[in-house]
Formats: structure tokens, C-alpha cells, sequence
């Protein structure tokens, strides 16, 4: 791929871009709508500067950069997502921050990370579509949680009559509920089913014991169909579930461990995964049972179980196939 001249870092706001072109004082301030984009056009030409040259660098910001990507997508530019932790990391002790300099030094890690830099691809509509059910799914299923609890503490502690009206509402909220998750079940495959490569890769991974239709659902959108993760252990370790070593020298000899820098939903999510694969899945169960009678740590086998599913999709998806179980362990 040919390397472009110019990196341009972009602070990206709800209702407005601060851009900024690495080794130049120029900066601008945009609208986060289609007008603004135009003005980014008109500006960097006016600098001497062709979109083809440039490689765009944002803060993943999980929607306000959503127009902009389009835009970028239609003019099949080059852009790369960064975490906002990841870019403040690299950069060392900062002092002063607001949106201008943020822009800065977003240019400045573009173009210091220019070699390990790779362009994305991503079906933007479907990925953003597909986030943004599965936060509302979340919150259904926490509410229906809450209330269906209520409603059990209520019939345990007073004699209500199953008539009574605060039980009948309790159950016609909590049924609601259910309906509505239903609804939001059915347009999560509606989507998925609606983008061949997402719903190829779908029913891929979830062709693994233990991954069902919520890790599924879950693993696409967060890996932008396995897009924007070039494999499985920085997926995993996005997840918390990649350990890492903390020692140092010949005194300090810790204990491995997760960062708890992590995507906590997607964590609980597989933890439900694992629990299933090493229940029903031959060489799971057997692998559990072998790290357990070396005194091996619940969670800690748990753990390893997850990247083990983890790295299962990510072959699956690579191989573009379904899972093939281990013949000779299953027998």
C-alpha cells in the first residue's frame, strides 16, 4: 500500500471536528455534519493538500464519528480509529489539554505510529446498527432483571393476592419487556442477515460450542466483523482476558494477571461462553479437568477457556469455515 505524505489528526466532538495537520501550525474547526466535511476539503486544498494524501487519525469515540467515516468511506479515503487511552499512553507526560491540542497530538501518534498503522474497512451502517441494538438490549434485559426481582421480593415478604394490582403491573411491565428484547433479538438478525460477509462470519463462529447468538452478536460488533483486530490475542486482551506478565528484575516475580483496562461487557458475556464450552464441549471439559488437577484456579482455567474460544473464531473466520471438533479427543 502506498504510504501517504500527510497526517491529519482529528478530535472528534459531538457537534464538531478540530483538525490538525502533523508538522503545521494549521488548524480548523468543523462542523460533525456533511458541510463541515466540504469546508475539511476546501481547507486542506487550499493548504496544498489532496485528500488522497492524507492518512486520516480519529478517537474512536463509538458514534460521533459516524458521519465522518462515511464521508471518508465515499471518498474511499484512508483512516484509522484509535482508542483515546491508547493515544494518551503513547504520547508520554502531557501538560494543558483541550480539543486544539487534542487534535495535535492525535497528528503527532499518527505520524510516530506511521509504520504499525493499518487503513480500516468497516461496514459502518451495520456495525453502528448492530452497537447500538445491543446497548439496547442490555438495558431491556437489566430492567426486566430489576423488576422481575422486585416483584419476587414483594410476593415473599407481604400477602399479596396474585390479583392484586402493584403484582399485575409488576408482571405486565416484566412481560413487556420480554417483548420488547424479542423484538430487538429479531432486527440484531435482521441485520446481521442483512450483510453477507457479517452473516457468513456469524454463523461461523457460532458453530463453536459454547458461542451462541449474544456472543455472536457481540464478537461482530465489537471486531467490526473482525476487522479492526488483526488477530486473537489483541482481541483478547481488548476483552481482559490475555494475561500479562509483571515482573521485573530478580525481586519483583508477580503473578501474571488481566489488565483490568477491558471491555467488562464483552468479559461477561464469554464468561457465560466458557461456562457452556466446558460443560459441553469434549476437549473443553477434558482440558479443564487437566488444569484443575494440576491445582490450576477456577477463574484462572475459566479464563484461558475464553481465549481459547476467542482464538476458535478467529480461525473459523480465517479458514472461512465452521468449526471441526477434534475428532480424536471427542471420541
Amino acid at each position: 500500500m502506498q504510504r501517504k505524505e500527510n497526517f491529519i489528526g482529528i478530535d472528534v466532538s459531538k457537534e464538531w471536528l478540530d483538525v490538525s495537520i502533523y508538522g503545521s501550525k494549521e488548524q480548523i474547526r468543523i462542523d460533525n455534519q456533511l458541510s463541515g466535511f466540504k469546508r475539511l476539503q476546501s481547507w486542506l486544498k487550499a493548504a496544498g493538500i489532496g485528500l488522497e494524501d492524507c492518512w486520516f487519525i480519529l478517537e474512536y469515540t463509538g458514534g460521533y464519528e459516524y458521519r465522518l467515516i462515511r464521508f471518508f468511506q465515499s471518498k474511499q479515503l484512508c483512516f484509522t480509529r484509535v482508542s483515546g487511552l491508547e493515544i494518551k499512553k503513547s504520547l508520554g507526560i502531557q501538560r494543558g489539554k483541550n480539543d486544539q491540542i487534542d487534535a495535535r497530538r492525535i497528528s503527532e501518534y499518527g505520524y510516530e505510529k506511521r509504520e504499525k498503522l493499518a487503513p480500516q474497512k468497516v461496514c459502518i451502517a451495520a456495525i453502528t446498527e448492530l452497537r447500538q441494538l445491543l446497548t439496547q438490549r442490555t438495558s431491556f434485559v437489566k430492567d426486566k432483571k430489576a423488576h422481575e426481582h422486585r416483584l419476587q421480593e414483594l410476593i415473599a415478604m407481604m400477602d399479596f393476592k396474585k390479583n392484586a394490582a402493584v403484582i399485575k403491573y409488576y408482571k405486565q411491565i416484566v412481560g413487556s419487556l420480554k417483548r420488547m428484547i424479542d423484538k430487538v433479538e429479531a432486527r440484531l438478525m435482521e441485520v446481521i442477515k442483512s450483510d453477507e460477509n457479517i452473516h457468513r462470519n456469524f454463523i461461523f463462529i457460532t458453530s463453536i460450542t459454547g458461542i451462541g447468538n449474544v456472543n455472536g452478536w457481540m464478537t461482530i460488533a465489537y471486531t467490526e466483523n473482525f476487522k479492526c483486530f488483526p488477530n486473537a490475542r489483541k482481541y483478547g486482551a481488548y476483552c481482559g482476558v490475555v494475561p500479562f506478565d509483571h515482573t521485573s528484575g530478580k525481586t519483583i516475580k508477580g503473578k501474571s494477571r488481566v489488565s483490568h483496562m477491558a471491555n467488562k461487557a464483552i468479559k461477561a458475556d464469554l464468561d457465560m461462553a466458557a461456562r457452556a464450552a466446558a460443560m459441553y464441549d469434549t476437549e473443553m471439559k477434558a482440558y479443564y479437568q487437566r488444569r484443575a488437577s494440576l491445582g490450576k484456579h477456577h477463574m484462572g482455567i475459566m479464563n484461558e477457556i475464553k481465549f481459547k474460544l476467542i482464538a476458535r473464531m478467529f480461525a473459523v473466520v480465517n479458514k472461512q469455515q465452521v468449526y471441526v471438533k477434534n475428532l480424536q479427543s471427542a471420541a
